[in-house]
C-alpha cells in the first residue's frame, strides 16, 4: 500500500525541483490554509489592531517578495499577531503571520524581508504540508499528527481545525527544512533588491539569543526554527557568492514601527501583571495592569487580563465589565468572549453566556465552550441541545471530557 501511495503521489517540489511524495492536492492546500488562518491567529494572541498600518507596512514587504518566489501566485495573506514572543510561522496555501514581539527586535526592512522570505519558502515549498503527509502516513489521519501544541491555556481545548493550525504553525521545522528555507530565501532577497547580508546578520543574532541569552527566543522562535552554526555558515557562504548590497530601509522600518516601540512599556507592564497574577500576587497584578491600561487604553488585552485578576479576587461583576470591555473593542476575539460567557454563566445570565460562548466556538471552537453551552441547555430544559453540546465535548480529551461524559451519561440513563 505505502508503495502503491508513493507511486501515485509523487510530484516535483515547486522551489527545488525535486520529486516529492504529493497526496494532499493543491486545492486542499489552500483549503486547510485559509480554513485555519484566522483560528491559528486567535490561538496566537489575535491580531495587533491597535496599529493596522504596521499591518499593511508588513504585507507590502511580504507582498514584494511573493512576488519574486517561485509561487507567486499563492494566495498569501501577511498578518501581524499581537504576542510577545519572538515568532514568525507560515500555514499552507502562504498564510503567514509575524508576531510584534519579533518586529521590535528587527533593525531594519531588509532583515524584515528575509524573516517573510524565509516564511514564504516554508509556504511554496510546501514544508508544512509535507509534515502532515508525513503523520498521515504514520498515523492514517491528520487528527493522529502528534506535534505537540504551544504551553498556553487554551493548548488542551482546542477542537478541529483550530488544533491542527496551531499544531502546523507549532511544530518543529527539521535542519533541512529550514536551510532550503534560508537558501531560496536569500534568493528572493536579491531578487527583490534587498542586501541579502541582512538575512546572515539575522541569523547570527539569533544564534547568539538561542545561547540563554533571552530566553523569550527559545520558547518561540526559535522552539519552532532551530538556529545552528551550519545555518550562519551556509547563508554565509550563498550570500559571498551572489553578492551583497541592496535596500536596507532602516529609517523607513525604524518609522512604520515608531508606535510599536512607544507602546512596548504597556505591554511590558502587561507582562509583568501576568507573572505577578501567575505567582498568586493578584494585588501587584491589578496594580501593574492598571498601568498598562492607563499607558494604552485601547488595547483589548490588558481588559483582558484585569478581567480575569478581578475573577481571580471574586468580583465577577467587575470581571464582566472588564471582559464586555474587551469584546466591544475586538469582538471577534474567542478568547474574550470564552471568559466573557464564562463569567455571563457564573451571574445567571443565561442569554449572554450562551450568545458570547456561541460566537466563540464559531471562530476558534473549544471543549469549554462546548461544555458551558451544555449547562446552559440543561438549565433552559433542552435536553437534546444540552445531549449535542455534551457530546461534542466529550470528544476531547482530559477533564473537560470526563465531566461532559458524566453529564451526558446523567442525561441519558
Amino acid at each position: 500500500m505505502a508503495l502503491v501511495l508513493v507511486l501515485s503521489g509523487c510530484s516535483v517540489n515547486p522551489v527545488t525541483g525535486e520529486n516529492q511524495l504529493s497526496l494532499i492536492g493543491e486545492s486542499q492546500e489552500f483549503a486547510m490554509g485559509a480554513e485555519q488562518y484566522t483560528p491559528t491567529q486567535q490561538t496566537q494572541g489575535g491580531q495587533f489592531y491597535v496599529d493596522p498600518e504596521l499591518t499593511l507596512y508588513v504585507r507590502e514587504v511580504g507582498e514584494k517578495m511573493a512576488r519574486v518566489s517561485d509561487r507567486p501566485d499563492l494566495p498569501y495573506e501577511f498578518v501581524v499577531l499581537n504576542s510577545g514572543v519572538p515568532n514568525a510561522w507560515a500555514l499552507p496555501g502562504g498564510k503567514i503571520a509575524i508576531n510584534r514581539g519579533l518586529l521590535t527586535q528587527l533593525s531594519d526592512e531588509a532583515q524584515l524581508a528575509s524573516v517573510l522570505g524565509h516564511e514564504i519558502v516554508h509556504a511554496a515549498a510546501r514544508h508544512s504540508v509535507q509534515r502532515m503527509q508525513k503523520g498521515m502516513l504514520i498515523s492514517a489521519g491528520v487528527a493522529g499528527l502528534g506535534f505537540a501544541l504551544s504551553d498556553n491555556e487554551w493548548a488542551g481545548l482546542l477542537m478541529g481545525g483550530a488544533a491542527v493550525g496551531a499544531q502546523l504553525a507549532l511544530a518543529q521545522y527539521g535542519q533541512g527544512d529550514e536551510l532550503e528555507s534560508d537558501y531560496y530565501g536569500i534568493v528572493y532577497m536579491k531578487k527583490a533588491g534587498y542586501d541579502p547580508q541582512a538575512a546572515v546578520e539575522l541569523q547570527e543574532i539569533f544564534l547568539q539569543l538561542s545561547k540563554g541569552q533571552q530566553a523569550g527566543f527559545v520558547d518561540g522562535l526559535f522552539a519552532t526554527h532551530p538556529p545552528s552554526a551550519k545555518r550562519v555558515q551556509e547563508n554565509s557562504k550563498l550570500v559571498a557568492r551572489i553578492g551583497g548590497g541592496g535596500y536596507r530601509g532602516e529609517d523607513v522600518y525604524r518609522k512604520k514601527t515608531a508606535f510599536l516601540r512607544k507602546a512596548q512599556p504597556a505591554y511590558d507592564a502587561h507582562d509583568e501583571a501576568m507573572k505577578l497574577a501567575s505567582n498568586g500576587d493578584m494585588d501587584a497584578a491589578l496594580k501593574k495592569v492598571n498601568e498598562a491600561i492607563n499607558l494604552l487604553p485601547r488595547e483589548a488585552m490588558f481588559y483582558s487580563l484585569r478581567g480575569r485578576i478581578y475573577q481571580e479576587q471574586k468580583q465577577p461583576e467587575k470581571a464582566q465589565a472588564d471582559f464586555d470591555k474587551a469584546v466591544s473593542m475586538y469582538p471577534e476575539m474567542f478568547m474574550y468572549r470564552i471568559h466573557n460567557g464564562l463569567t455571563a454563566l457564573q451571574l445567571n445570565n443565561l442569554s449572554k453566556a450562551r450568545e458570547n460562548l456561541t460566537r466563540a466556538n464559531e471562530v476558534v471552537p473549544t471543549s469549554i465552550a462546548f461544555l458551558r453551552l451544555g449547562d446552559i441547555a440543561v438549565k433552559e430544559n433542552n435536553r437534546k441541545e444540552a445531549i449535542a453540546y455534551y457530546s461534542k465535548a466529550a470528544e476531547s480529551s482530559g477533564e473537560i471530557a470526563e465531566e461532559a461524559r458524566r453529564k451526558l451519561a446523567a442525561l441519558t440513563q
